[in-house]
């Protein structure tokens, strides 16, 4: 008695007419993806899994340095590094509160300055080569190379003191137009109050969200040049305005790629240099040698991102739009 053939319901799978089992091409673009993170996979299972674990049996012990040894004593304490970390310690909750208010205010601004560039960027013009590469050159100047160089540089670190201190005596970028606008509401906050505020912040900060959008822009680039001309034409011939058109095709086709912008930019905010957190983690770590203290301060502040991180992909996964 003949069996008959087990049927395959998946994406992943299907059966050839001769009844052999064969992937779909949404199964090979998943191999493609897993035999991508392969060696990510291997590396951090050889190399980064026993000493995570280990910082994180350091949040529940006080690590003692044994010099006898030349290694670490842990004794256990239980949560009251954690307890130093949310009730004890005045310092860690509000700096982790501004970070984050901050990181709300200028992802946003950043992902906007990159889709309006990688737009500019993407039409046809002379020296557009150039302007790319400009664009970029911010990408290469903040790496962590030149900015240890300008960090240990006297020199250049007396100069970056004399133009704060400089930048301190004057008025802001937007200090005039800010005071005219605004001095009308008085001591009251209203909305429009509160959006004026928010703008005339990210116009003070360009310079920092131009240094900090490079790899966003060429993202947003790579994505507009997938974009087939023929939606466009199409488009027009129906007589779509440019307005339209960008909302209509641009927008959807690349906003799989704002996910990326946005888990891209939210880690890179909190774990840029001048972070005030990660400035508390380091000093705790190296200067006053706490060990446990520092890595519970750590694992909580890696926690709280990937908690904002999970929020901010669960509320832009809806608009996003897939094209097949």
């Amino acid at each position: 008695m003949m069996k008959k053939p087990i049927k395959i319901n998946s994406d992943y799978f299907k059966r050839r007419s001769n009844g052999k089992v064969a992937l779909t091409l949404s199964g090979k673009n998943a191999r493609a993806g897993y035999l991508f993170i392969l060696p990510f996979l291997i590396g951090f299972l050889a190399f980064m899994l026993i000493p995570v674990l280990e910082s994180l049996r350091m949040v529940f012990s006080e690590v003692v340095i044994d010099t006898t040894n030349h290694g670490f004593k842990m004794n256990f304490i239980g949560f009251t590094n954690l307890y130093r970390v949310f009730v004890v310690d005045p310092e860690f909750n509000r700096m982790l509160t501004e970070e984050i208010a901050k990181m709300v205010l200028r992802v946003p601004a950043e992902i906007i300055f990159a889709i309006f560039i990688a737009l500019l960027l993407n039409q046809d013009f002379k020296g557009r080569a150039f302007m790319r590469v400009v664009f970029f050159l911010p990408v290469i100047l903040s790496s962590g190379v030149l900015i240890g160089l300008e960090t240990n540089n006297t020199l250049l670190s007396g100069m970056a003191e004399i133009i704060r201190r400089g930048n301190a005596m004057k008025t802001s970028v937007t200090g005039v137009l800010e005071n005219i606008l605004v001095a009308s509401e008085g001591t009251q906050r209203n909305f429009a109050t509160t959006f004026m505020r928010y703008v005339f912040d990210i116009v003070n900060q360009v310079y920092d969200i131009a240094m900090a959008s490079g790899i966003q822009i060429i993202i947003f680039l790579s994505a507009l040049q997938t974009i087939s001309p023929s939606m466009f034409e199409a488009a027009e011939m129906e007589g779509a305005t440019k307005w339209e058109c960008f909302w209509k095709i641009t927008f959807p086709m690349i906003s799989p790629l704002i996910m990326v912008c946005l888990v891209y930019s939210v880690v890179d905010y909190f774990l840029r240099t001048d972070n005030t957190v990660m400035a508390k983690i380091r000093v705790t770590l190296l200067q006053q040698m706490d060990y446990g203290y520092s890595t519970a301060m750590a694992w909580v502040y890696f926690v709280i991102v990937i908690v904002i991180l999970g929020i901010a992909a669960a509320i832009v996964s809806k608009r996003v739009y897939y094209y097949e």
